[in-house]
């Protein structure tokens, strides 16, 4: 099958371009979820690779590339990012109905996570790659003196100035942020890839940070995660769940998958020793294949 696009309006009024592949009448469907400050072409190697098997659909995320992106930064949180999923499902399965595969990654993976804990009947099989759940992410947060060091990036993220900063200079600002400026698979093609989704603005991608109450303390009196409460509804997952995670993730540390059982009941964790937060592009072969044995399992 060809990759195809189209922008697919939703009942609320959020409009999402998506890109997807596989045939369309496949009587299997999957949606695939990207981070930050990627977009939906992440998945199209993916997607090509398991398209005999069943329909792909991945959306550009809210405040990316083309689709919607609201400039209050209260449109960002949770709640509207899982009406958007749960929108989009109901586009691409039916109303009400379940889609046989969530995959995501990153920010991406911080909406599915919601998503699977709120609608678990809307998902029959969860793949989350390197992103943490929100239980282990707050409880890091609090208590892990290395987690918060290596989420201290987000103070900066946040600032009001913080995208045209990151966009100063051809993005030089972002790629180096992300580490990724000597990166060997990122290829002058996929280097354009990523500028032209970012040349749409920065603001919308980085308003999930903003709307996100899970960043590090910024001084000893800040007791705000202290305070905070996830309430089981938002973080007990029911759906049979796959992790897979590089374990060379710099912001994300291996700590996060500590305990990841209490939440998510008979998890699978596979670990890549090897490979960083950027693992999709890494080491597609590998995700390809877990995702495989995934829906082997269905």
């Amino acid at each position: 099958m060809a990759l195809t696009l189209f922008d697919q309006t939703l009942p609320h009024g959020i409009t999402l371009s998506c890109r997807a592949d596989g045939p369309p009448d496949a009587p299997r469907r999957a949606i695939l979820l990207h981070g930050f400050p990627e977009a939906a072409f992440v998945w199209d190697e993916v997607m090509a690779a398991l398209a005999p098997q069943l329909r792909c659909v991945a959306p550009n995320l809210r405040g990316y590339e083309r689709s919607s992106a609201p400039a209050d930064m209260a449109a960002y949180r949770a709640k509207h990012l899982v009406a958007d999923l749960d929108a989009l499902i109901d586009a691409v399965v039916g109303p009400g109905q379940a889609i046989d595969l969530l995959v995501a990654h990153d920010w991406g993976g911080g909406v599915a996570w919601n998503y699977a804990a709120l609608r678990p009947q809307r998902v029959r099989r969860l793949v989350i790659i390197n992103s943490p759940h929100p239980g282990a992410l707050l409880r890091e947060l609090r208590d892990s003196p290395a987690q918060q060091a290596a989420s201290r990036y987000m103070a900066d993220l946040v600032q009001p100035d913080a995208a045209a900063r990151l966009a100063a200079d051809d993005f030089a600002g972002l790629f180096a942020k992300l580490g990724l400026a000597s990166a060997d698979w990122l290829t002058p093609a996929l280097r354009a890839q990523y500028r032209a989704v970012w040349q749409h603005g920065l603001d919308g991608a980085l308003n999930y940070y903003r709307a996100s109450p899970l960043r590090p303390p910024a001084d000893a009196q800040d007791t705000a995660l202290r305070q905070l409460v996830l309430p089981p509804s938002v973080v007990n997952v029911a759906v049979p769940t796959t992790v897979l995670w590089g374990l060379a993730d710099h912001a994300l540390r291996p700590g996060l998958l500590d305990g990841l059982a209490d939440w998510v009941p008979g998890v699978k964790i596979h670990r890549h020793a090897s490979a960083s937060h950027w693992i999709v592009h890494e080491q597609p072969a590998w995700v390809i294949d877990r995702l495989r044995e995934v829906l082997a399992q269905a």
